[in-house]
């Protein structure tokens, strides 16, 4: 990696990120299914811009700020998949990008419904529900409620999504697509009974992402998909078996530079790769090219490497780390090295 910039630093590769672009919209495409990809994984336009060309719908943002970036660099149609707090500064933001491109907002209230009063005619909003992950969003039974009470003030209720965050654990990926599916179509039919038209049933995760596609249901209950991970691959996904290792298109690149204790300590800590480890992780992270290493101890800028035996990288020599949470440590990131070339993360820090 001679001529490479210091370390620590993300670095993609380009044919690897448009192969998993690739593969997954023709999935979506093959289900009859849209594909809205969410783009908190990367803050990139430039790769929003790949996914919409390979055939996304759209783009969708967890706040306010990402969908402002996003628009300024011309994506026309962004989803808030997010219950988002309307006081008066957000709608007057909301409105700003309504002049430029269809917006959506979340809304899981009757009161965060109502709130929605002032984007009437130039927003629109998707009802969220809980499908088991038990964050935001209301119960099923509840969604008509919720979409009665914007279509009252002339807000047009545009469908209901779901985020089955729940995916995110070992063996549970068929059982949790099942729960979002039955949410969405019991949400679904609340809103149509209510009088109100749902046009869009949304969910999906990039563990739930191939367990939704491969559902027989003929239309499919779930007719639009937000995974945001698939187009990197992180250490979660590869531990899960929901991404395989050689698809894997964002690294930290990092530098041994002790073998205090008979380990790899690298120069790449919490402040680059995250520090996010779900109970069923091996690890604060993986190693591409030693499958077997774990990070065993990670602080802010150490992260200590059993090699599980294997002989230790060189001091001095540059190694692949896999973050465990990809859209953690691209949010620490001022750039990503794509290809060799340096490209802003435009959308880092816009988390109002």
């Amino acid at each position: 990696m001679t001529g490479s910039p210091a370390t620590p630093y993300l670095a993609v590769d380009g044919a690897r990120l448009d192969a998993n672009v690739r593969r997954v919209q023709a999935a979506a495409d093959r289900a009859g299914v849209r594909l809205r990809p969410h783009v908190k994984t990367h803050k990139v336009p430039a790769i929003a811009q790949r996914q919409l060309d390979a055939g996304a719908v759209g783009v969708t943002v967890a706040t306010v700020g990402e969908a402002e970036v996003f628009v300024e660099h011309g994506c026309t149609d962004v989803l808030v998949a997010y219950p988002v707090f309307l006081d008066e500064a957000r709608v007057r933001r909301v409105l700003d990008l309504a002049e430029r491109a269809r917006v959506v907002i979340g809304v899981d209230s009757v009161d965060g419904a109502r709130r929605a009063a002032p984007l009437a005619g130039a927003v629109g909003v998707a009802v969220e529900v809980d499908s088991g992950h038990r964050r935001s969003g209301v119960d099923p039974e509840g969604a008509g409620a919720v979409a009665l009470a914007a279509a009252d003030l002339g807000v047009a209720v545009e469908g209901v999504f779901t985020f089955p965050g729940h995916g995110y654990a070992p063996g549970v990926a068929a059982e949790v697509a099942a729960q979002e599916a039955a949410a969405l179509a019991e949400a679904a039919a609340v809103v149509v009974a209510a009088g109100i038209p749902c046009p869009v049933r949304s969910g999906g995760s990039t563990p739930t992402l191939e367990a939704t596609l491969v559902r027989s249901e003929a239309p499919p209950v779930v007719d639009e998909l937000r995974p945001g991970v698939y187009v990197f691959g992180d250490a979660q996904q590869w531990e899960l078996g929901h991404h395989a290792p050689e698809d894997i298109a964002l690294v930290a690149v990092a530098t041994v530079v002790s073998h205090a204790g008979g380990r790899a300590v690298l120069d790449a800590g919490s402040k680059t790769l995250g520090a996010d480890r779900a109970a069923y992780a091996s690890g604060f992270g993986r190693l591409l090219d030693h499958p077997g290493a774990r990070i065993v101890q990670l602080s802010e800028h150490h992260a200590v490497v059993d090699l599980a035996g294997a002989a230790l990288p060189a001091v001095g020599e540059r190694v692949r780390v896999v973050p465990n949470h990809v859209c953690a440590a691209v949010n620490l990131a001022d750039t990503l090295v794509v290809d060799g070339e340096q490209v802003a993360v435009a959308a880092r820090g816009r988390n109002s």
